[in-house]
């Protein structure tokens, strides 16, 4: 039998052994570097917390008071001097903002995915042409296509319209869209497109009937979360969709918007209306938290019945 102390050293197990010491030597030092990055990004966090935590408190504490079903379906009515708290409501600006938010989807939605399918698909010159100006339009000032919209609407119409408002608000949402979809259409495994492939069926209808039903939960995730941004926007509207008094379901008419409202009242001369601002603020953001709640709960509720 052969004698084993005898056998020549394991280079494996010497190595390991040697790996094991330096790792046990740098224990200390690489859990403290840890804890040091742990503890600045909780402070990071709670920086960035802070001043979000104090906006929604103000938000709560100042906008729930003006809160009543009257301010919520009646119409705005100009308060006088003899009579300061007489303010209406803002039902008209709740209905102008989802009509012009909701034409605004129309538009954006089918462009915002056939792009990003033609991005997720393809790889060549044209498609990295695309990529860099959803890039450009992403970074771009809100002002800007309120200014463009002002230019080439209004100014040719020769009217103030709600039909403005939805194109800049479009043309803001498009870019959201089309990175959210491009991401959740790469993220399908590529053995379902093989597998639909090797069937026999065709690029297109694989991707109609496989590659987008299998990424619905991010792309619907993307559309709530442009359209979150979108009903909160001041910039682009401001210039375009006029105001009204009256509910006014036309889109080619003036029409009134949350935002703008806000922005009228906050510099108001009566303290009713800056008092009723933050009121509309409540409101507002309570239809974001909506869609992005509901974001969040359609994309895992899918996600569940796909598993």
């Amino acid at each position: 039998m052969t004698d084993l102390l005898q056998l020549p050293p394991d280079p494996i197990y010497d190595r390991r052994r040697t790996i094991q010491s330096m790792a046990s030597a740098s224990m200390g030092r690489r859990k403290m570097r840890n804890q040091v990055f742990t503890g600045l990004i909780v402070s990071c966090l709670v920086i960035a917390l802070i001043p979000l935590f104090f906006v929604i408190l103000a938000i709560i504490e100042k906008g729930i008071a003006a809160i009543s079903w009257g301010f919520i379906s009646k119409t705005p009515v100009q308060p006088t001097i003899f009579d300061q708290n007489n303010i209406g409501g803002v039902g008209n600006a709740i209905v102008g903002t989802l009509i012009i938010v909701g034409l605004a989807a129309l538009i954006a939605v089918p462009v915002g995915i056939i792009v990003s399918i033609y991005l997720a698909e393809s790889d060549n010159k044209v498609a990295n042409l695309f990529r860099a100006a959803i890039e450009i339009l992403t970074g771009l000032p809100s002002i800007l296509l309120g200014v463009f919209a002002y230019s080439y609407i209004v100014l040719k119409t020769h009217t103030y319209s709600g039909w403005a408002g939805s194109f800049a608000l479009a043309v803001l949402m498009i870019p959201v869209i089309t990175k959210a979809s491009e991401n959740a259409i790469r993220s399908v495994p590529a053995t379902l497109t093989e597998a639909g492939l090797s069937l026999g069926a065709r690029s297109s209808t694989v991707v109609r009937k496989v590659v987008v039903p299998a990424a619905a939960p991010g792309i619907i995730t993307g559309v709530l979360l442009a359209l979150a941004r979108a009903i909160g926007e001041t910039a682009p509207i401001l210039l375009v969709i006029g105001a009204s008094l009256n509910y006014e379901v036309n889109p080619l008419n003036p029409m009134p918007a949350l935002p703008t409202t806000i922005y009228n009242y906050a510099g108001s001369a009566y303290a009713s209306q800056r008092t009723a601002a933050w009121g509309v603020a409540f409101i507002l953001v309570v239809l974001v938290l909506i869609l992005s709640l509901g974001s969040r709960f359609i994309a895992a509720r899918m996600r569940r019945e796909r598993h």
